[in-house]
């Protein structure tokens, strides 16, 4: 596959990808905008939109990071930026991750009974190598471009960093959410208004999973 690009649009695109290879995650129109030094959001998303009409990137309406470079896990071919004036796809993926759906009280989350399937990924699409991926639940982390159906791909971890995304384990729940730790107390924050905030009291079962690497976005919402 060959999509023709403009100077600015590989630039653009060049600079989506580095984001999500450093932190996991697409930057906002704002940041686009800082980094490149436009004027306004505006700006940079004239170019998001016309890179998403060329089919280089996935959008989700209302969400500020849901930009997504396209990826389709059905083969084992994504799409990524290229040296030239082109896109080319990746032929040969690296890597074999389980995907894990729901969770069972009280079990490990790499348990057999919970793996879906497993499917082929390249690497270099994450910030750091993920363990598995995680089918996504529910609408709680929308406003970071992670929707109900997506696949985060997440790194096992004992400990993580305050305002990082982690899948956590509470009580009987497998949750994804951004963690806030301050004086001790720990909370877990979704990214939608619809939900609220939860903070884990000491008594409670409380254990971290992973942090929250990457995502793949299997089928449009």
């Amino acid at each position: 596959m060959s999509i023709k690009l403009t100077d600015r649009q590989r630039e653009i695109l060049d600079l989506i990808r580095a984001e999500i290879q450093r932190t996991g995650f697409p930057p906002t129109r704002a940041e686009i905008a800082r980094a490149l030094g436009f004027r306004s959001a505006n700006a940079a998303e004239d170019h998001i939109k016309a890179l998403a009409r060329k089919g280089a990137l996935e959008l989700t309406p209302g969400a500020s990071r849901g930009i997504r470079l396209r990826i389709d896990t059905s083969s084992t071919e994504s799409i990524v930026p290229a040296q030239n004036t082109a896109l080319q796809p990746i032929m040969n993926a690296g890597l074999i991750l389980p995907v894990i759906g729901r969770v069972a009280a009280g079990s490990p989350m790499l348990a057999q009974e919970h793996i879906e399937r497993e499917v082929p990924v390249e690497p270099s699409l994450f910030s750091q190598t993920p363990h598995f991926l995680l089918r996504v639940r529910g609408a709680s982390m929308r406003d970071a471009g992670i929707l109900d159906g997506d696949l985060l791909a997440v790194r096992k971890a004992v400990e993580a960093r305050d305002g990082q995304i982690i899948v956590a384990r509470l009580g009987d729940d497998v949750t994804v959410k951004r963690l806030r730790t301050s004086g001790g107390i720990v909370q877990l924050l979704p990214e939608n208004p619809d939900f609220q905030p939860i903070t884990v009291s000491p008594e409670e079962d409380f254990s971290l999973e992973g942090v929250a690497v990457g995502l793949i976005r299997t089928h449009t919402h």
